[in-house]
């Protein structure tokens, strides 16, 4: 029964029909939702039972200790998170609002299996409402990027978003990059089986990875792997246009499949005919995730749509691979773009309120940002499309209103020469934790869209000229060279900066020092520190640790490739 069952699910993936990529992407993060970041609700966190602390390592302010915390009422707890975090009625405003786009975080232990009991523990229960927001986005026709946010292991030091806060990620070893590529294998065959990922059309492979390359051993190879394993799949159930040039027959049997092959002996029909090509480790994420695909399944009770699917029918498109963008690394990372097979897209954070990127004034931040080049930098090591798939409006300083109205349109302007942006967040929380709205403002995109900053087409500027006074404008930074000469004097690697003080951006010459390689790795998650850097007052709960902060100001971006 099982094994016809196996058979059935794969013939039902040839018949749902996946969303393209938006020819302009004009989106938001439904961030703190199924990874919850407590910074974006520190009220609402207190309410759960969770604490506040400077650095994240000391108190329970991720997912992984709460559960560790209170093993009995965890997934009570977060299944009322996310009833009420996310909801049709935002679904609702966002469609209004003319989002065609959501980028969603997810953790890998909404695959609950992948989870390790002897060590980690996580709330169960999150694909239940990750399935029901999918639904919802697909009857409003907003297309999705699944984006795998918090990895095993952790993939990046001290951070709220990887779901553990830990000084020694380990995400970059075999045993975890092996439990990623089962992951991506459950979340291709749901997107292409379940109705509710109809609108699903790109799974992003790790977010924010450390940035020094020489801290992340094998991510390259990891790449190419997270992409065979997606074409792979498409390949056996017929995706056309699928060619991992493994010599197969596009004729062959695996690729008409009736319902007496189940999903392991096609799996081994591929693997007996590329053997030579198709690397182990592929091989052996794909036939470990078949038992959790049928549990899924089972749960999810899709059993009676695979059997009234008509299976023969291929009539869509492969799904978008996507990941940071190579310039996110220094020394001498690895090119996603190598692993490149069928659609694939980029990404790229940015966020001024770190440092780092200009001087902490807003004439910097306007010619910063109006000369940006990273689409550019990007492009020439094949690094196209790229989308911005965080920023916000946080600055260094007191960002008045009017300034706001030009740093939501100066950033829409430039992100636009692109694929499209994608801001960070949908909505924060607004207590007096947070002084009203006051961290809602600028990192809440219903909150600045109500107040005007961001306009009700997101297609269009509130001032359409805002660039205009500032292309090939110079400024010479006082605080840049700082950056700049400690970035080269402690990185290795031919991608260091040269230090300089005199910053210019020119319209046909944007690449000495109008930004930095990447946002720092405390990205998409937090407020700066005090009421001078203008966003919430002091003694507001905070999830970054200062001297963290610090160091990554200094040293984070010296071998990027933007600078």
């Amino acid at each position: 029964m099982r094994l016809l069952f196996a058979s059935v699910w794969l013939a039902s993936l040839l018949t749902s029909v996946l969303a393209g990529m938006p020819d302009k992407i004009y989106g938001v993060n439904l961030g703190s939702w199924l990874v919850l970041e407590s910074w974006m609700l520190p009220q609402g966190w207190l309410d759960m039972g969770g604490q506040s602390c400077q650095n994240c390592q000391d108190c329970i302010a991720t997912e992984h200790a709460f559960a560790k915390a209170y093993p009995e009422t965890v997934d009570e707890k977060f299944a009322q998170h996310w009833e009420t975090w996310f909801t049709q009625d935002h679904v609702s405003e966002l469609k209004a609002a003319g989002i065609n786009t959501v980028r969603i975080p997810l953790g890998y232990w909404i695959i609950e299996a992948l989870v390790d009991p002897s060590h980690e523990a996580y709330p169960k229960g999150g694909l239940k409402y990750l399935r029901q927001g999918l639904g919802w986005l697909k009857d409003a026709g907003i297309s999705v990027i699944l984006d795998h946010h918090a990895l095993p292991g952790v993939q990046s030091a001290n951070q709220q978003f990887t779901g553990n806060c830990t000084d020694t990620p380990q995400f970059y070893t075999p045993y975890n990059y092996h439990r990623a590529l089962v992951w991506t294998s459950v979340m291709t065959a749901l997107t292409h089986m379940d109705p509710n990922f109809g609108s699903v059309f790109s799974i992003e492979a790790v977010n924010e990875p450390t940035m020094n390359a020489t801290q992340t051993p094998g991510y390259g190879d990891f790449q190419k792997n997270f992409v065979q394993v997606v074409r792979t799949i498409e390949l056996i159930i017929g995706i056309p246009g699928i060619d991992l040039n493994l010599g197969l027959n596009p004729d062959a049997d695996i690729l008409g499949l009736g319902l007496g092959t189940n999903f392991t002996a096609a799996l081994g029909s591929v693997a007996d005919a590329a053997a030579a090509a198709l690397n182990p480790e592929v091989q052996l994420a794909l036939a470990d995730a078949v038992p959790i695909i049928l549990e899924i399944a089972t749960e999810c009770g899709l059993e009676s749509i695979f059997t009234l699917l008509d299976f023969m029918d291929t009539k869509r498109d492969p799904i978008v691979t996507s990941f940071m963008d190579v310039n996110w690394q220094y020394n001498n990372p690895s090119n996603p773009a190598d692993a490149k097979i069928g659609p694939q897209g980029y990404d790229n954070h940015l966020y001024y309120s770190f440092g780092g990127v200009a001087d902490s004034n807003p004439e910097a931040y306007l010619i910063s940002i109006c000369n940006l080049n990273r689409i550019q930098n990007d492009a020439k090591l094949g690094n196209t499309p790229l989308w911005f798939g965080e920023w916000g409006l946080p600055t260094q300083f007191n960002a008045t209103d009017a300034f706001l109205y030009k740093w939501a349109d100066a950033q829409k302007y430039a992100y636009s020469q692109g694929a499209g942006w994608i801001f960070w967040n949908f909505k924060t929380e607004i207590s007096a934790l947070t002084n009203g709205t006051s961290l809602a403002r600028q990192w809440s995109y219903l909150e600045a869209l109500k107040m005007g900053f961001l306009t009700q087409n997101p297609a269009q500027l509130n001032d359409a000229d805002v660039c205009k006074p500032y292309i090939g404008k110079t400024y010479t930074s006082t605080t840049m060279n700082a950056v700049l000469t400690s970035a080269a004097s402690t990185s290795t690697g031919p991608a260091a900066p040269a230090a300089t003080t005199a910053v210019t951006a020119t319209a046909a010459d944007k690449t000495t020092g109008s930004e930095s390689s990447g946002a720092p790795q405390n990205t998409g998650s937090a407020p700066t520190e005090t009421s001078a850097n203008g966003t919430l007052p002091t003694g507001t709960p905070l999830t970054k640790a200062p001297k963290m902060r610090k160091a990554l100001q200094a040293h984070r971006h010296s071998g990027g490739h933007y600078f």
